[in-house]
């Protein structure tokens, strides 16, 4: 099956451009294609992982990735989906974040052997020169059709306005699938569903200035059976960097996710066999809570490797009950099977704190905002007033309710808020 089957089916396209000279494209050559990743943070979300997971995909059936760090679009910032202006940020900053973005992205793709490619546009962006390159290059780009584009039309209709530093984006991101056009071949770029407008403008700019045909593809916004935009949680960005959002936390997310997003996770955001996953719309009752685990175990998996996700997978039965996961329940899947006693609680959040600091000391409602399990102290007087907060699974009913020696079972309290959300204090 074509790489471009795989991806339709699995729900990874949205819109793209010449859909049977694509086909006959990637089915016929060993294509590069490219996605460009914004460096304003140091760590990728899980908002980009249906970008990632395409290129995986595309890897998978013998073509060659780019991923394109924007080092120098990263200085301007992009107005695509963005109704105010974005942040300007440091060439420090960016070099920073570009390492940890580099760090994550080969998890997911093979880089050796120039099996993929990890690029930063700074390197022709940077050393451009204006008059040049509005001579050479601004004279094809119509401003009558640049402002109809949705990315200019939302800006322009905000508070703020579109500002020139804003407008001159689609120039250089259309004149960086021209650069990668000529110097690797690379006539495939793919994006979000807000990046349709630059990726067109750059299939026109490298036909008009180097008469070759470009594609386009781009990918739909994933938000979850809530409807809320797909990564975003009461903390924030499921972030996948392990020091911003650890394994055990990343596990949870995905294991908590709604009935209703299941198969459609499974097809996005695992390797999993189709057939295999289209079997999970038949399961029902408990058998759905397993089938999530294996969308956890296989995510994590994917994300910070196998040992990490085996650990997840202990903890989180340590924590919520063992059960069985058969041997026909996505049987392409690594996790564990059959009845498997887990009592390692390694991977679940921990903080360490000095006896003195905490017994006799600290109360409940602090410590709770302290770790992260409440996001103020209004928060956690509101959650020990629900009844959802717990130490060693024992409920908190005071608001100024202190820890003492007998909340300690073996140099640790654990900590719980509702019913999946747990940290570890480890005093010394």
């Amino acid at each position: 099956m074509s790489v471009l089957s795989v991806l339709k089916e699995r729900g990874f396209i949205e819109n793209l451009t010449h859909t049977e000279e694509l086909e006959y494209y990637l089915d016929n050559n060993r294509a590069t294609c490219y996605i460009g990743f914004d460096p304003t943070a140091s760590s990728l979300h899980v908002g980009s992982l249906v970008c990632i997971m395409a290129l995986a995909h595309m890897q998978r059936h013998g073509h060659r990735p780019i991923a394109l760090v924007g080092g120098g679009t990263g200085l301007i910032g992009d107005p695509s989906g963005k109704t105010e202006l974005r942040k300007i940020i440091t060439q420090d900053q960016i070099d920073e974040n570009k390492q940890g973005i580099r760090s994550q992205l080969t998890r997911f793709l093979d880089f050796s052997d120039g099996r993929a490619l990890l690029l930063d546009n700074a390197t022709w962006l940077t050393t451009l020169e204006y008059i040049p390159f509005l001579r050479d290059i601004g004279r094809h780009f119509s401003v009558n059709r640049m402002i109809k584009a949705e990315s200019y039309k939302a800006r322009m209709e905000s508070e703020d306005g579109l500002t020139f530093i804003e407008f001159n984006y689609m120039l250089l991101q259309a004149y960086d699938f021209m650069q990668l056009a000529k110097t690797y071949e690379c006539y495939l770029q793919m994006g979000g569903s807000d990046q349709w407008g630059n990726i067109v403008a750059g299939i026109d700019l490298t036909r008009r200035t180097l008469g070759k045909q470009a594609f386009g593809i781009t990918f739909p916004l994933i938000t979850t059976a809530g409807g809320i935009k797909m990564g975003k949680t009461h903390k924030g960005a499921v972030w996948l960097d392990a020091q911003r959002f650890s394994p055990y936390e990343y596990y949870q997310f995905w294991v908590n996710s709604d009935d209703a997003d299941l198969v459609r996770f499974l097809l996005l955001f695992t390797f999993l066999d189709k057939k295999e996953i289209d079997s999970v719309k038949k399961i029902e009752g408990a058998q759905l809570n397993k089938a999530k685990a294996v969308l956890a175990f296989e995510a994590t998996r994917i994300c910070h490797g196998e040992d990490e996700a085996v650990k997840a997978f202990q903890a989180s039965t340590a924590m919520f009950g063992d059960f069985e996961i058969s041997d026909d329940l996505l049987p392409s899947s690594s996790i564990p099977r059959g009845r498997y006693a887990a009592s390692s609680q390694m991977a679940v959040p921990s903080s360490e704190y000095a006896v003195k600091t905490v017994i006799g000391k600290m109360s409940a409602v602090d410590l709770f905002m302290e770790v992260g399990l409440c996001n103020s102290k209004s928060d956690a007087r509101r959650l020990i007033q629900q009844g959802g907060a717990y130490i060693n699974n024992e409920r908190i009913h005071s608001f100024d309710q202190i820890l003492v020696t007998k909340d300690v079972v073996e140099n640790q309290i654990l900590l719980r808020a509702g019913k999946k959300k747990y940290h570890k204090i480890i005093l010394k």
